[in-house]
């Protein structure tokens, strides 16, 4: 999570799915030695998102994977001073005009120095609910944030010792009363489910709270065990037991049921929202916009043209801040890594991110990138999607394909198939099929 001292207000960006999906490479049949005569489409868009990534910590809480450091001497000028440059260099490789919203803090300056930043620009700080953040809330409004997401995770006092959180349940309280002083209709609630020893008796009572307290949103992750995590660590050697699967299930669709109940909408498989509150910067990366991602360990997605390219490329920045901080010095930025994405790659984000959300994935987003091959080219005839149709959990149609609410509860057992499906017909143009997708030059 974030830790904010002086005037830097920044943050991470975290992608869940319920059961984290996980869909690899492995999956692909893209060869770039097969499709070396295509023509990938390129991105046309003039508008980006931006995400910057603050890599310090005050404690790592024993669930957190992140790309995080625990540092007790921090240059906090030199990190400012390197993630507004970053910044800078990025937004001019991107070439994009105009920035639709920001996941972070402190570099806006340089950011409409460089783009559009409308003033109805989505503006958020993710923050944890200990009382020295909060004490800030006033100075993070101040300088331009209109959207806080606070990283609650629990109202169970043990739970939070278990999870390794430096604030009480006291400390939340305080935050969200403050945050919906200061953001009204714009705070969002953080909250994990899944927790070691946790019931569904338990967590309807944690929900309960959580409604009486909170604003118009809500988010839900389930807690994934990462390997080389204290948690890991204590369930591996049976000091803590999580819950099996089919509790999981009933912790998610109480939470869902909860939520509704209560006026509440869910846009994503992990995101709720009343009153139109749902989260602009967060479906920019669900509809497959491009992204720029700045500081230690950020990715990004985004074709370089300021620098004359038209492809998306896949960007990571480096790991390391020490490292970040030498290279931005040098060279204005830090990018350790960029891949030009093959039209394959992009498809199947779309198919991956499209589908996380209630809309589902358009027709119109999807030929915008598939060289004009429809929805309804591609999924129509598959006997894999007419199954899961008739089982429920997908609806198809020419103009979009989405899952159904109770495939939103299984999606990470559906998405697999559905890139066989697409990797299947892209995979027919390349062996000369003209079925297959004939290759835009651009795409937005």
């Amino acid at each position: 999570m974030f830790t904010c001292n002086k005037n830097v207000f920044v943050a991470s960006v975290r992608i869940y799915s319920i059961r984290r999906l996980y869909v690899c490479k492995r999956f692909s049949c893209y060869s770039p030695e097969r499709n070396r005569n295509f023509s990938r489409p390129s991105e046309a868009a003039d508008d980006a998102v931006v995400y910057v990534h603050w890599p310090y910590c005050r404690r790592r809480c024993t669930y957190c994977n992140f790309n995080k450091y625990i540092s007790a001497s921090i240059d906090h000028d030199r990190m400012r001073r390197c993630l507004v440059r970053e910044t800078e260099t990025l937004l001019q490789q991107s070439g994009a005009t105009k920035v639709n919203s920001v996941f972070f803090g402190g570099v806006l300056e340089v950011i409409s120095q460089n783009a559009l930043l409308p003033t109805d620009a989505e503006v958020t700080l993710e923050a944890n609910p200990s009382s020295t953040e909060t004490d800030k809330l006033r100075e993070f409004k101040a300088a331009g944030i209109n959207r806080l997401s606070l990283g609650i995770q629990t109202f169970s006092p043990a739970d939070l010792k278990v999870l390794g959180r430096d604030h009480t349940v006291e400390d939340s309280l305080r935050a969200i009363q403050e945050g919906r002083a200061l953001f009204p209709g714009r705070l969002s609630l953080d909250l994990i489910f899944g927790r070691p020893g946790q019931t569904v008796q338990a967590w309807q009572g944690e929900l309960q709270q959580a409604l009486s307290v909170c604003d118009d949103h809500i988010s839900l992750y389930q807690l994934t065990l990462e390997r080389g995590t204290a948690l890991f660590t204590q369930v591996e050697h049976k000091h803590q037991t999580v819950p099996d699967p089919d509790t999981m299930a009933d912790l998610y669709a109480c939470a869902r049921d909860m939520l509704h109940a209560a006026g509440f909408y869910q846009y994503e498989v992990s995101n709720f929202a009343r009153n139109g509150a749902e989260s602009s910067h967060n479906l920019a990366y669900w509809r497959g916009k491009q992204y720029i991602g700045v500081g230690p360990g950020a990715h990004g997605r985004f074709a370089s043209r300021g620098g004359g390219q038209t492809l998306r490329e896949a960007r990571i920045q480096i790991l390391e801040p020490q490292h970040w901080m030498r290279e931005v010095d040098r060279l204005g930025h830090a990018t350790a890594k960029r891949t030009v994405q093959s039209q394959l790659d992009i498809l199947e984000e779309l198919v991956m991110m499209g589908l996380r959300i209630t809309e589902g994935l358009t027709n119109e987003r999807w030929q915008q990138f598939s060289g004009g091959a429809s929805l309804g080219d591609v999924f129509g005839t598959s006997q894999v999607v007419q199954g899961f149709v008739a089982a429920g959990l997908l609806e198809f149609s020419h103009s979009v394909l989405k899952a159904t609410r109770s495939g939103m509860a299984v999606l990470d057992s559906i998405i697999p198939d559905l890139l066989l499906v697409t990797q299947d017909f892209y995979q027919r143009y390349t062996q000369g099929d003209p079925t297959g997708p004939q290759v835009s030059h651009r795409a937005e």
